[in-house]
């Protein structure tokens, strides 16, 4: 299990590398000048000489990979820059903002598998019937809403129409239901089809008719033999999902006015804030890579083929 630890974890770290180098250079290889968007945003006019003093003091008159490896190394110290817009430490901004988006973030993956997990081994169990019939009409609707227009409807049932519900802000645990349902909707729609061809799959398998000649309750066939067998295909999309759950949450916050990092983010793309965005980036691209490890490791707990590198 160590071995197959420490694979993922360079794996991981690779591709965090190679992501944060790739958004580095689009910012600086890109349209526009960085030192006069900095110059910009600090109200200072963009004369020669203040360019050539912001692109000294900005590091943008060295190569590109210099530029790079000079971040990188500030950024292993968590040191991401000022905000240009802001002035303060991107540090400090992301530990503010960031829990807020983890917190809708667990909340709709929380969502997405209360919803998905249970209805889709009911819907396989009652195949064909109508609990079947009406999970699949769900799932036609859920995966072809999108979660900005759901969003804008639910706050118009559930917080203007009937009041129940509270339409914007982060003031307690109301405050956070209809932005996980917005979030986790169409994923929850995805993982309840994934559940059910998954259990159905595995309901094929031959060890059952043995489980069942045994005399074994159906309640510990359905439990051991076939949920538990089932939850592999799931569990990796859960991980492919988690990317996407974060980027809705982006959208979702500007609708509900969710203090979270996704708002953050637009404000400083809207102001070409570097230090900032490159920040976003890395922290949610660790978030990223962390829960895709977490989802590897319950993986090759649930598959011990997986760990051991044998084929599936």
């Amino acid at each position: 299990m160590l071995h197959f630890l420490a694979r993922r974890l360079a794996g991981l770290l690779a591709l965090l590398l190679v992501v944060s180098f790739v958004f580095f250079a689009m910012l600086r290889l890109g349209r526009g000048d960085p030192a006069l968007d900095y110059l910009r945003l600090a109200q200072i006019p963009p004369t020669d000489a203040a360019l050539a003093h912001a692109r000294a003091a900005l590091r943008l008159d060295r190569p590109l990979v210099e530029q790079y490896l000079s971040w990188l190394m500030d950024a292993l110290r968590l040191d991401f820059g000022r905000s240009w817009f802001t002035g303060r430490p991107v540090a400090e901004e992301i530990a503010h903002y960031l829990p807020a988006t983890l917190q809708l973030a667990g909340a709709a993956i929380g969502v997405m598998i209360l919803f998905g997990v249970p209805l889709g081994i009911w819907a396989a169990v009652r195949r064909d019937r109508w609990p079947d019939q009406v999970t699949r009409a769900v799932v036609f609707l859920g995966v072809s809403l999108p979660n900005f227009w759901l969003a804008f409807l639910l706050v118009l049932l559930f917080a203007v129409t009937l009041g129940w519900l509270p339409a914007i802000g982060r003031d307690g645990p109301a405050s956070i239901i209809l932005p996980a349902i917005a979030t986790a909707t169409m994923s929850a729609c995805v993982m309840l089809r994934l559940v059910r061809a998954s259990v159905l799959s595995a309901m094929g398998e031959p060890h059952l008719r043995f489980a069942r000649a045994r005399g074994l309750p159906r309640c510990t066939i359905l439990g051991r033999h076939i949920a538990l067998n089932a939850m592999v295909p799931p569990m990796t999309m859960l991980g492919l999902h988690v990317g996407e759950l974060l980027g809705g949450a982006m959208v979702v916050e500007t609708v509900f006015a969710w203090p979270g990092i996704g708002r953050w983010a637009l404000l400083a793309i809207s102001n070409r804030d570097y230090p900032a965005l490159q920040g976003f980036v890395l922290a949610m691209t660790a978030v990223f890579v962390l829960c895709n490890l977490v989802v590897d490791l319950v993986h090759a707990w649930l598959d011990p083929r997986v760990r051991l590198g044998l084929p599936a």
